[in-house]
C-alpha cells in the first residue's frame, strides 16, 4: 500500500481549521502541528500511487489557506 508524509506550511492563524479539515480525508492516518519550517504533517496511504497522488494534488492541495506542501513518498 503506497505511503507518503507530507509537510504543509499553512497560512498564519489557520492551523487548527486546516488540520480539522485534513482529518475528515479517510487515507490520512495521521495528522499533526509541528513546530519548525512547517505547520502540519501528515501520513497518507492509499490503494495505489494514483490515487494518493489525486488525494495530494485534488484535495489537500486545494484546503483554503494551505499555502504550499513537501510531499515524500515512502519507499519498503
Amino acid at each position: 500500500m503506497p505511503l507518503a508524509f507530507v509537510l504543509l506550511n499553512v497560512e498564519p492563524g489557520k492551523e487548527d481549521k486546516v488540520l480539522e479539515e485534513l482529518k475528515s480525508i479517510p487515507e490520512i492516518k495521521e495528522a499533526h502541528r509541528v513546530y519548525g519550517v512547517y505547520d502540519t504533517l501528515i501520513k497518507i496511504e492509499a490503494d495505489s500511487q494514483e490515487k494518493l497522488k489525486d488525494i495530494i494534488t485534488w484535495r489537500i492541495r486545494r484546503i483554503p489557506h494551505v499555502r504550499s506542501t513537501l510531499t515524500m513518498l515512502a519507499i519498503e
